[in-house]
């Protein structure tokens, strides 16, 4: 049993649903799988935590997991363990629970499900560990917006709701213009604490203009911040090998019939203690196109950058490669891929978003230069 040191002793809130998984585990020194439900399993992970079972807390989790129930009813038992158990990083059964609803689209989780406490913990714990996200940002904003409603009224529920449709939704739905939402400062405010986990740099300047600005339900600091990110210049100022063509100002690199693997790089140094993120849409792959960072010491244009050991690139093929090193990183993409890099300069680390799903940062880059241009190789056929 856990210390307390106020002279006395205490016992907490432990359900009987789960002290009787614990009388069972010490009495017998098992538990039956089945004796493991929706109901209890928080419950008795609880209880197993309390007493300091870890044995039992293994049991659990791996149960859990083996079974129905984290495929199941992993968001409801998301929203019971956080509103139970204090936020831990080591906590197994929380981080089983976290990846598993990560990888489920919040599109498909309904709403009441998963608890706005909930929640926050999934958007905090995938953006601190950077672990692989699959629903896009304007759906995370989305279905934060709607949940945090929810907890206001249920009229602002059902506005929020009808003002926001799901990204298939957004081709034929009307602009939101100034709709009047019932307790706006309210759902503001519920709101707060889950925008910070929004990156709304990766949400289309249309659909932030057209949906959520007119909300008036996230602060003008950092719509103002999303603006002034969208109007940098475009042009990158780009440089390349011999046989790559440049064209639209610099928006459009593509390789001639018989080109071997080239090189093209922005002008821009990436080089201070901040986070950069950019964006590239991969319109057609003959072979297998690259993208990612370079130093530019000793960079040959007309070799293939992840041949180089000043080139770190992730390819079409799924792999990440540097000097000559590949790492398997994710599944093969074609065309039409849009990809977004993340280049994170305090932690001199790397991560890719490919089609709106969030990778971690590639595990063998981790200690990259100072100083880094966004890269790209490419070649046809």
């Amino acid at each position: 049993m856990k210390k307390n040191y106020d002279n006395q002793i205490s016992f907490p809130k432990i359900k009987s649903s789960g002290m009787e998984i614990v009388l069972e585990y010490i009495y017998t020194g098992l538990v039956k799988e089945e004796s493991l439900t929706k109901d209890n399993a928080v419950e008795a992970f609880y209880a197993a935590d309390y007493f300091q079972l870890s044995d039992l807390q293994d049991f659990i989790t791996k149960t859990v997991k083996s079974t129905n129930l984290v495929k199941n009813y992993s968001p409801e038992l998301l929203s019971k363990i956080t509103e139970k158990i204090p936020l831990a990083k080591d906590n197994i059964f929380l981080n089983l629970l976290v990846e598993t609803v990560a990888i489920m689209s919040l599109n498909n989780i309904e709403f009441g499900r998963l608890s706005i406490t909930g929640l926050k913990c999934l958007l905090s714990i995938t953006h601190e560990k950077e672990m692989l996200f699959v629903t896009p940002e304007y759906e995370v904003f989305r279905y934060s917006a709607i949940l945090a409603a929810k907890q206001v009224s249920n009229d602002a529920y059902k506005t929020l709701k009808e003002l926001l449709p799901t990204l298939e939704q957004v081709e034929n739905s009307i602009k939101v213009g100034n709709k009047f939402i019932t307790d706006r400062q309210k759902v503001a405010k519920e709101l707060e604490p889950l925008v910070k986990f929004i990156d709304f740099r990766r949400i289309k300047s249309q659909i932030l203009a057209d949906f959520i600005e007119p909300l008036e339900i996230v602060s003008n600091e950092i719509i103002f911040n999303f603006y002034r990110y969208a109007a940098l210049p475009n042009n990158l100022n780009l440089t390349c090998g011999s046989k790559l063509i440049i064209e639209n100002n610099g928006k459009i690199v593509h390789a001639p019939n018989g080109c071997d693997h080239q090189n093209v790089r922005a002008k821009i140094a990436l080089e201070s203690n901040d986070i950069f993120e950019w964006d590239v849409i991969i319109e057609k792959v003959s072979g297998c196109a690259w993208v990612g960072v370079c130093a530019s010491e000793n960079l040959s244009y007309e070799t293939f950058a992840g041949f180089q050991p000043t080139g770190w690139v992730m390819g079409s093929n799924g792999d990440c490669y540097n000097s000559s090193k590949a790492v398997k990183y994710c599944l093969p993409f074609g065309d039409g891929t849009i990809i977004t890099v993340h280049l994170d300069m305090n932690k001199r680390t790397c991560a890719f978003t490919i089609n709106g799903t969030k990778y971690p940062e590639v595990s063998a880059w981790n200690n990259l230069p100072s100083k880094l241009y966004p890269v790209g190789s490419l070649n046809y056929p």
